[in-house]
């Protein structure tokens, strides 16, 4: 039995070829013109020689083309590796390698990192650089080439290679408070059934006459399966957002009788907020999702109160596609709780030895079933760390009620939610332990309320050296991606730290700042 990703597409195209699939700006683009690009990017992929089962890795905002080769990749039998967009040169030369990525396609906005990173990896052979409407710059590189002219050496003919439900699709990067990213490998199944139950189960009746508004960024993991997939699998319209920005989303919902909209907390926070919210029609939207960090229950209540739609809280990590829970809008919502499992999925919470606790007792909370990955790309060690008995171990800490809902209590992880992107403070503190005049530091989240957390670090410097924080600020900001450098500073004598001479984060979270 074969299964290809890109079938959510091939299918739609056949009940609702003159639907809309795509709106950006003035631009639209049909069911039967996003199939007919597709397929040209496919062939195209196909006569430069890609094989079945190789790498093409992907650094597109929120624009047409993003679906356009997402779904030429698939159609290819390719593997798809969405980067983030705010990726500096050496993390974008850093996924290649790791991914072994034959193929980089980039905006030519983000060419100084994307071009810096492919010039410092061999093994990647083409750059395909996605033009804004007029533009011819490419840059300075062997390999480098223009969309339009890579696709013109394409045919739209129909395209879709015969791949098996446990071949990787997708290739999404995340980390943890050790080591460099890792690749979670997401096959054709678990993505396409995490689309399907998303569309199928959740009672929020998904359908062709929805226009769903992308708000979130396509390469991360919520907004690519849970949004896009979604929206296509139902033959729905995207109306998109290059980079969110509030009085563009009222405009966008106003003009195209946005049905659907989708988001993270610090999303649902500012359209609240913001002081011409009144001066927008939002009556269209009939459907409301969050995820990517807890929403506040006062921002649900003011959403419902504000609106009259609630909105439905889920939780996911890009390790199980992402969906794993969800509130359902035909059963009672439970304010503060990330919902029952995903259909076909099973979740518990248990201690230290991985032994099942009762209802309300918090231990880390394990997931398995169809959205589970196949496992860290080339990394056996840390799949089994995370497989243990058959079950993956989240890093989060949670409760289950009486009812079989789900909390999240805290994280077993020091991972940091910033908007809803994860920072992870061991890679912050590598750049920051760089600098020629930082001895110590260590990196922690801390409250905030439009984004939820904060990157804060704190820092020891050697002796007899000085820096300030505009000094680290910029140091940061040249190394690592925007949503990641700390923008809060604290300077110690030293660290707090137990016996063996670990740094004692949790005494820094707890500490008041220093006047």
């Amino acid at each position: 039995m074969s299964l290809n990703l890109a079938t959510l597409l091939t299918e739609s195209v056949k009940r609702h070829p003159t639907n809309t699939a795509i709106i950006f700006d003035d631009f639209k683009m049909s069911y039967g013109q996003l199939h007919a690009a597709s397929n040209m990017f496919a062939n195209a992929l196909l006569n430069n020689g890609l094989e079945q089962g190789q790498k093409v890795a992907m650094m597109l905002p929120n624009i047409p083309q993003f679906l356009v080769v997402y779904y030429g990749i698939l159609k290819a039998g390719g593997v798809v590796v969405p980067l983030n967009v705010l990726l500096k040169a050496p993390e974008v030369a850093y996924h290649l390698e790791d991914s072994d990525s034959v193929i980089l396609v980039a905006w030519e906005g983000f060419l100084e990192a994307a071009a810096g990173g492919y010039r410092e990896n061999p093994t990647c052979k083409t750059l395909v650089v996605v033009n804004a409407p007029g533009s011819k710059n490419l840059p300075p590189v062997n390999g480098a080439t223009g969309l339009d002219a890579f696709m013109a050496q394409g045919k739209p003919d129909p395209i879709l290679t015969q791949t098996m439900p446990d071949d990787t699709a997708v290739i999404l990067y995340t980390s943890g408070t050790t080591g460099r990213p890792k690749g979670a490998e997401l096959t054709h199944f678990n993505m396409f059934f995490n689309a399907w139950c998303s569309l199928k189960n959740l009672g929020l009746d998904y359908n062709e006459n929805d226009v769903t508004l992308m708000a979130l960024p396509l390469f991360h993991s919520y907004g690519q399966s849970a949004v896009m997939n979604v929206a296509i699998g139902a033959a729905a319209t995207l109306t998109l957002i290059a980079r969110f920005d509030p009085v563009k989303a009222f405009e966008i919902i106003q003009r195209d009788k946005v049905t659907a909209f989708s988001g993270v907390p610090t999303m649902y926070f500012y359209l609240l907020n913001h002081p011409d919210r009144k001066k927008y029609d939002l009556s269209s939207i009939n459907k409301c999702t969050s995820g990517g960090s807890a929403i506040p229950v006062e921002v649900l209540s003011a959403w419902e109160r504000e609106t009259g739609v609630k909105i439905l809280e889920g939780y996911g990590l890009s390790e199980t596609s992402p969906v794993a829970s969800f509130n359902v809008a035909f059963k009672p919502t439970k304010p503060g709780s990330i919902g029952e499992p995903l259909w076909g999925v099973e979740m518990k919470v248990v201690d230290e030895f991985d032994k099942e606790l009762p209802v309300g007792e918090a231990g880390e909370l394990l997931i398995r079933g169809h959205n589970v990955m196949k496992g860290y790309l080339k990394r056996p060690e840390a799949t089994a760390e995370v497989m243990r008995g058959g079950w993956f171990h989240s890093g989060d800490v949670a409760r289950m009620d009486e009812d079989g809902y789900f909390y999240i209590v805290d994280r077993v992880k020091d991972l940091i939610i910033r908007g809803g992107y994860n920072v992870y403070p061991r890679e912050v503190e590598e750049v920051l332990y760089g600098h020629p005049a930082i001895a110590e530091c260590a990196v922690i989240g801390v409250p905030d309320q439009a984004l939820g957390e904060e990157v804060k670090a704190v820092v020891v410097l050697k002796p007899g050296q000085t820096a300030t924080e505009d000094d680290l600020r910029a140091y940061c900001r040249e190394r690592i991606a925007s949503n990641k450098y700390p923008r809060i500073y604290e300077f110690m004598d030293d660290l707090p730290k137990n016996a063996t001479g670990k740094i004692l984060k949790r005494v820094l979270k707890a500490a008041k700042p220093a006047e």
